[in-house]
């Protein structure tokens, strides 16, 4: 067994041990989860990422290669959880449209993650795949970018449309759904027919709406390195903290207007690093200090120069 694959199992087997972890043992009973809580569990998990970067650095089986591999999940992990930030927004409008109660979100967001694991798996491997077998689509992943990023600049602000979800419709005419939520169950029995809540609705919108966010974020990634190791841990990363990061950001996100301009220019400029990849190749320390400098100065912006918006939607926690 090669050192690369004993890497595969071992992280894939510590994820499934943290998941179970998770549901079954720090989250057994549905709870609102406050936000000291959130706050030490966001903690928790970029620690764990910080210790995985050390352990590469430590541990990479071609030494040669050690710090070059440890800067590039650093990159990587940086840009993913950015993004992640700026798309909790969106979480929070979907939880607020489909009036979720707060001591459910946490269990959405769960199983909302364990499905994205598989689909950011298996995009990653397929866009591994393409560039490796047609090197010119890295161009078309590079342009996309500059695309995301330039409509990004101009986007205000983050709509939602769980009406318009062509799965939820699809779902709705050939499943029945209960008109009120059940707890925290997805599915309940009633006359010996089985219903979904709304709460399986929600799950569905997060899963579709997780399907948007990698389009972006897993060819940025893909632009700092092509190893897919790399990729998917710092994807996993970012997605495993995204919970309690959405926990511990939901009553201050309002802060961070300037953040999806940062993350406009950082997407632009990773775009530009793929289209010019086989003129200059742009150093993984200098894309990871431009990516650590854009998110600063946004965030220092937002905190410096805050202006009135509209109040974000309350996280309500009735179940009418």
């Amino acid at each position: 067994m090669t050192e690369p694959t004993l890497f595969w199992i071992v992280f894939n087997a510590f994820v499934l041990l943290m998941l179970f972890l998770d549901l079954k043992v720090f989250h057994r009973k549905a709870h609102v989860i406050e936000f000291r809580e959130a706050m030490w569990w966001s903690a928790f998990w970029i620690s764990l990422a910080v210790f995985f970067a050390v352990g590469i650095y430590f541990f990479w089986p071609e030494p040669e290669l050690r710090k070059t591999k440890t800067l590039e999940f650093v990159t990587g992990y940086l840009i993913e959880e950015s993004l992640s930030v700026d798309n909790l927004f969106v979480f929070l409008l979907i939880f607020s449209y489909f009036k979720v109660p707060r001591q459910y979100q946490h269990k959405v967001l769960f199983w909302g993650i364990v499905g994205a694991l598989v689909m950011r798996l298996t995009f990653i491997f397929a866009g591994v795949a393409l560039i490796r077998q047609f090197h010119w689509i890295i161009y078309v992943f590079g342009a996309f970018l500059v695309f995301t990023g330039i409509k990004l600049f101009r986007q205000e602000e983050s709509e939602i449309h769980p009406e318009r979800n062509p799965l939820l419709r699809l779902f709705r005419r050939f499943y029945p759904v209960t008109r009120r939520y059940h707890g925290d169950a997805f599915f309940i029995r009633r006359r010996g027919i089985w219903f979904a809540t709304p709460l399986f609705l929600v799950l569905l919108v997060v899963e579709t709406t997780d399907v948007l966010f990698a389009a972006d974020s897993i060819p940025a990634v893909l632009a700092i390195t092509h190893d897919p190791f790399v990729v998917y841990t710092s994807n996993v990363f970012a997605i495993l903290g995204l919970r309690a990061i959405y926990f511990a950001l939901a009553g201050v996100m309002e802060l961070f207007h300037y953040l999806h301009y940062g993350l406009s220019v950082i997407l632009i400029f990773i775009g530009m690093k793929m289209l010019v990849s086989n003129f200059y190749k742009i150093p993984i320390g200098v894309a990871l200090g431009v990516v650590a400098a854009v998110l600063a100065v946004s965030i220092l912006a937002s905190i410096l120069l805050p202006h009135k918006k509209a109040a974000l939607p309350r996280l309500d926690s009735s179940e009418e």
